[in-house]
């Protein structure tokens, strides 16, 4: 009997998740001598018992939480390993993750310390984070099409216009910082729900919902000083990008495509970058420049989107990593396959020598070993494939110089 009612004092204990400071220790000791009870009759039990007829169960476990105000609680968790549920998404079958689970083993990367930490000012550091200061590969993304068109738009045996490569490499990094802020505002509901967001500045509450809209207008105030540097044609193509900046967001809501949509978004510079070099676009070159980049985003930003898969499917956010499922590489293929197509007819259109093919070849290699390797279902790959992106752009870029100068 007493053993009996030991067992039952643990198991009405495990159900308290948090108990007041002046009660803690008392439950705490009486807790601890009836587990002790347990463990001892079944420490006795298991010496009577072959090991291959009986199945143990773990006690229940007592975890120490300390609260913002410094009080300490106590909270518990009964665990059983024998009932440990498989949580991956099943491309297939589409079944969501379950929703516990999301939370707790996903990474939060936004709370984690970088660089950043160490070097902006305190008051500073959630706006840079807002921006991704320390996640630069969306700014290369961002770039490297402005870049490739720069590049192309040069006169034969000419190396691209320096002035130009600094003035859309600044301008990509504000515009990028301008759209991660636009995106965090219309996602900061959904961003509180997803393991890997819910840190992000906006949907944490570090920065305010009006303070991040003088922040974004301060963005765009310093992108508008870029912009009027360029000719008036590139003023008016590069202010009419802005209402896809806007809009993408939205997309991931109503579309199974918002990869695509990003796509038309983030290459707009494959038709900025050859307007700011002749005032105004041949439009033989830069379309099928455009439409590999968005191809190259179809592939790059659907493995991004294998991150967050399971909490999409749970919030119902819609993209082309869900959409595809289990067919997923079939279409990056097919993607990457369209994007070499159409960059190799852009340089055909321009006359660029063999050089230029050679670094096609490189850049589409690169992409079959991203497509063949990555494990879907691994967040970790997912983000090292992603950031391996800038190789792809920067081989694209040198391949165009070297088509062009030599």
């Amino acid at each position: 009997m007493l053993i009996l009612a030991s067992r039952r004092a643990c198991r009405s204990f495990a159900r308290v998740d948090v108990i007041t400071r002046a009660s803690s220790s008392a439950l705490a000791s009486s807790s601890a001598s009836a587990c002790a009870s347990v463990d001892e009759e079944r420490s006795s039990r298991s010496s009577s018992t072959s090991f291959g007829n009986t199945r143990s169960r773990r006690a229940p476990s007592l975890d120490l939480w300390t609260t913002s105000n410094g009080a300490r609680s106590f909270a518990s968790s009964a665990v059983e390993p024998e009932r440990k549920e498989s949580r991956e998404l099943d491309g297939s079958s589409g079944r969501a993750q379950s929703p516990a689970s999301v939370s707790s083993d996903a990474p939060a990367p936004e709370a984690e310390r970088t660089w950043v930490d160490e070097i902006v000012p305190a008051l500073a550091v959630p706006y840079a984070k807002l921006i991704r200061l320390d996640r630069p590969i969306g700014t290369a993304l961002l770039a490297w099409p402005c870049f490739w068109s720069i590049a192309l738009a040069a006169e034969v045996g000419a190396p691209p216009d320096a002035r130009l490569l600094g003035l859309f490499g600044v301008g990509s990094f504000l515009l990028r910082g301008a759209g991660c802020t636009i995106n965090d505002l219309w996602d900061r509901d959904i961003d509180a729900k997803v393991a890997r967001t819910r840190n992000r500045p906006i949907a944490s509450g570090a920065v305010s919902v009006p303070m991040a809209v003088a922040f974004l207008g301060a963005q765009l105030a310093l992108g508008l000083g870029v912009l009027v540097q360029l000719n008036d044609y590139s003023k008016i193509l590069g202010a009419s990008s802005l209402a896809l900046v806007a809009a993408y967001p939205a997309m991931k809501r109503v579309t199974n495509w918002p990869q695509a949509f990003l796509g038309l978004t983030f290459n707009w510079g494959a038709l900025l970058g050859w307007a700011a070099v002749h005032g105004s676009c041949d439009w033989g070159a830069v379309l099928p420049l455009y439409a590999s980049g968005v191809a190259w985003t179809l592939v790059y930003d659907t493995i991004y989107a294998h991150q967050d898969k399971h909490d999409d499917a749970k919030v119902g956010v819609k993209s082309t990593a869900l959409h595809f499922g289990a067919d997923t590489k079939k279409y990056l293929s097919a993607f990457a396959l369209a994007g070499t197509s159409a960059l190799c007819a852009s340089g055909a259109y321009v006359g660029l020598d063999y050089p230029f093919y050679l670094g096609v070849g490189a850049a589409a290699s690169h992409l079959a070993w991203q497509i063949s390797t990555v494990d879907l279902n691994d967040r970790d790959d997912c983000a090292a494939k992603f950031r391996s992106n800038s190789t792809y752009g920067a081989l694209v870029f040198a391949g165009i110089v070297a088509g062009k100068v030599f």
